[in-house]
């Protein structure tokens, strides 16, 4: 096998590859980051590198123009190392995180007269054991259980053989007077409960010690996790960060694919484990009353969707995303967290809340929860918008579910100056509907460098709302103004001129963006018209709209209304929530009750899958329009609408 030696600008040494070897497989070789949000598929040009010398092939130049590959540009993903090879790697993206608590800790309250003794899983017990003798000749484990049966009820005790090699050294360590740390289950055969050995400790702990859990939700984008004082409830620190996976693709199936690939799932799995890990321990140094360790934490609670959940265990997730989108496991069992791979007490459990299926995983179920949906009389509709959008239809007495991919435009990605909702994005734009003139507002203040999510559903609304573009998402090239161009792909509307940029860079939306942004918005309103169209109700009679994750915290409802995001209903019956996923989390962390509850509801939710036939397709289709093809839909806005607007000649 012919080896070629390829040179990194940003590595301290070469490394060797073989022919046909990608440039992304000997950037992590040589322990260089590259950006692959598409998850290599050589859709987002983002681990665009340039080739200072040597022979590669391209097996693929899209997002790249004749320029970019005459001055030696190349998709690292899709180029082929053929010889040795000098490569350039440009700056990569930084992400500048907009921190931003949906509650602070001190606005979460545990459950109503929460009793640790009946509602907390964890215990911890303290025993007095009877020496051994020549009259009592039973053996170390044997004097445990029976100091745990007698004098604490438990009478199945599940020791692990770590906690055994070292039971006897600690309980003659205590001198016979010891501390037992044990986590209780339900049987898997249903016959009553066993208890897990967590710790053994030497002497007696004071029983007002502290006893940390955390709760943790995995979410696409975003890895949430709060250190909870398991004994009094309060949550002591709240912690976030990207998902590291976000280097290896923006969405599930671009993960998915990765994950595929030679090594893909140990690195998606270890991404994720690196950016937890980083959480506890940060999570830990926030405590200011006490000297807290990661080591300390004796039970973790995880919520995600199915996806992140498979990457996280190492559990391949390719039928996820292959007809007919099975999942491998949905309700996973309890693991102790070394097997997990989660720096905390080794022998802690960690549990990982059930999910319904392939995209409406734990997030949701645990979403349904913290949000009251299956305890209320009122017809309601529960959304979670990211990359995927999951919804669920209805009252205490029924549920459905479904899920449908928005893509990630509503994130930032798939837009040619979208970016994540950080410092230096566009969140909010107003254009002035005599000059179409934009005036905008600024994450962190200052001159922009992209626009996000929240800030795309404004510009749309108001281009839409002052005829920049018509129904169908086209830009009027006859309003004379120099703000609608011809652009490198195709008509463009440009939202801020170099001159007030932080790149000195126009930002512009294209045509092009603009489809993705009505692909997107479209997916998610057919979405939830065919779960009301399954069960015989009408949109309109839907009594509250609860909206949940970290996107919905930012979107104007108005204008979210005008593009046709949202259902024409008056405001007053939407809901943001924020992470209902981590506050579910939290819950089912302090409460077994909680915990069988939020099983209880994945097991009741009637799961819709989209694609078994054109009932989606053609609510899709007819939602790709501004706000919708039946204007009729969104009454509030039907008659400034058309004062504006030309009616559409047919319906698709």
């Amino acid at each position: 096998m012919v080896e070629h030696r390829v040179e990194f600008d940003k590595a301290k040494k070469a490394v060797r590859v073989p022919t046909g070897a990608l440039l992304s497989e000997a950037a992590r070789l040589a322990g260089v980051e590259i950006m692959q949000p598409c998850g290599g598929q050589g859709r987002c040009g983002r681990c665009v590198v340039q080739i200072e010398s040597g022979a590669v092939r391209r097996r693929s130049a899209l997002r790249l123009s004749a320029e970019d590959v005459e001055a030696g540009y190349a998709l690292a993903c899709q180029t082929v190392v053929e010889g040795d090879v000098q490569v350039r790697v440009p700056e990569q993206e930084k992400i500048e995180r907009r921190l931003a608590t949906d509650r602070t800790a001190a606005e979460v309250r545990p459950p109503a007269g929460y009793n640790p003794q009946e509602s907390q899983s964890v215990k911890r017990v303290c025993l007095e054991l009877d020496p051994p003798s020549y009259e009592d000749q039973t053996d170390d484990l044997g004097r445990l259980r029976r100091g745990l049966r007698v004098q604490a009820g438990y009478s199945s005790v599940l020791v692990s053989l770590p906690m055994l090699q070292r039971t006897g050294e600690v309980m003659r360590q205590g001198d016979w007077k010891v501390t037992a740390l044990l986590d209780q289950h339900s049987r898997d055969d249903g016959l009553g409960e066993e208890q897990w050995l967590i710790d053994v400790l030497p002497g007696h702990v004071d029983s007002e010690a502290p006893l940390w859990g955390a709760a943790i939700d995995i979410g696409t984008t975003t890895v949430s996790l709060w250190l909870v004082d398991l004994l009094s409830g309060k949550v002591a620190a709240q912690v976030a960060e990207y998902n590291g996976q976000i280097a290896r693709g923006e969405d599930v199936i671009s993960r998915i694919i990765y994950s595929a690939k030679d090594n893909g799932g140990m690195e998606m799995r270890n991404l994720v484990l690196n950016t937890i890990n980083e959480l506890l321990e940060a999570a830990c140094k926030r405590v200011k009353e006490a000297s807290v360790s990661s080591a300390d934490i004796v039970k973790a609670t995880i919520a995600g969707n199915s996806t992140m959940m498979h990457l996280l265990l190492g559990i391949p997730a390719t039928s996820i995303r292959l007809a007919p989108f099975i999942t491998a496991v949905n309700d996973l069992p309890p693991m102790r967290a070394h097997e997990v791979g989660l720096n905390i007490h080794p022998h802690a459990v960690v549990d990982c809340l059930p999910g319904v299926a392939s995209y409406v995983g734990a997030d949701i179920s645990a979403g349904v929860f913290s949000s009251g949906l299956d305890h209320t009389d009122k017809l309601t509709l529960f959304l979670d918008v990211g990359t995927n959008g999951e919804m669920v239809l209805g009252t205490q007495d029924w549920l459905v579910t479904c899920a449908c991919s928005a893509g990630p435009a509503f994130e930032g990605a798939g837009v040619v100056h979208g970016m994540r909702a950080t410092r230096g994005a566009i969140e909010e734009v107003w254009i002035n509907g005599a000059s179409y003139e934009p005036t905008y507002r600024v994450i962190g203040g200052g001159q922009p460098t992209g626009i996000c999510g929240s800030g795309l559903i404004s510009l749309l609304a108001e281009m839409f709302m002052t005829g920049v573009v018509d129904r169908a998402g086209n830009l009027n090239r006859n309003l004379g103004s120099p703000r609608v161009r011809e652009g490198e792909h195709g008509l463009e509307y440009v939202i801020a001129w170099g001159s007030e940029t932080a790149h000195g860079q126009d930002i512009a939306i294209t045509h092009v963006d603009i489809n993705n942004l009505l692909r997107a918005k479209a997916a998610i309103y057919a979405g939830f018209s065919v779960l009301a169209a399954s069960v015989g109700v009408l949109l309109e009679d839907t009594e509250q709209v609860l909206i949940g994750g970290s996107f919905g915290k930012y979107i104007n409802v108005e204008k979210a209304v005008q593009i046709g995001l949202l259902p024409d209903l008056p405001w007053e019956r939407f809901q943001f929530l924020g992470n209902t996923s981590v506050l579910g989390a939290y819950h089912a962390l302090l409460d077994w009750r909680a915990r069988e509850r939020i099983k209880h509801i994945a097991g009741r939710m009637t799961y819709i899958e989209l694609s078994a036939d054109n009932t989606f397709y053609d609510a899709f289709m007819s939602a790709m329009f501004l706000p919708h093809t039946d204007i009729s839909r969104f009454p509030s806005i039907a008659d400034s609408i058309m004062s504006i607007q030309p009616p559409l000649n047919e319906a698709p």
